[in-house]
């Protein structure tokens, strides 16, 4: 089944989730800011993204600006940063299979699920 993380706040997420829509696919809606993914959860989302984790944070929210900016943080560190404070965690991202994108631009998802 198709998986999007969504967050109803963002444009490019409501995009994206408008995207498959408009598939006609089906697909689950992971709401990621009340339903926080596990650090086994993120680890499996990378591989299928084929990202590091840093390359999954959003670097221009404040919280990260603050709290994390400019250290030497280890994966690890950076999953429990992403749980502790879930908007982190870029957005959308859509999974299907074995395969993941972060639908921004919304052509990315579009291209997956062809």
């Amino acid at each position: 089944m198709i998986q999007i993380y969504h967050n109803p706040r963002c444009t490019k997420s409501r995009q994206g989730l408008q995207a498959l829509q408009n598939s006609g696919e089906k697909f689950e809606v992971i709401k990621y800011l009340e339903d926080i993914p596990s650090k086994e959860e993120l680890k499996q989302i990378l591989e299928k993204l084929k990202i590091s984790a840093e390359s999954l944070v959003r670097k221009n929210e404040a919280i990260w600006k603050e709290k994390y900016r400019g250290q030497s943080l280890s994966d690890d560190e950076i999953l429990e940063a992403m749980i502790a404070n879930p908007k982190l965690i870029e957005r959308p991202i859509v999974i299907k299979g074995n395969k993941a994108v972060i639908g921004r631009p919304t052509e990315r998802i579009i291209d997956l699920l062809k």
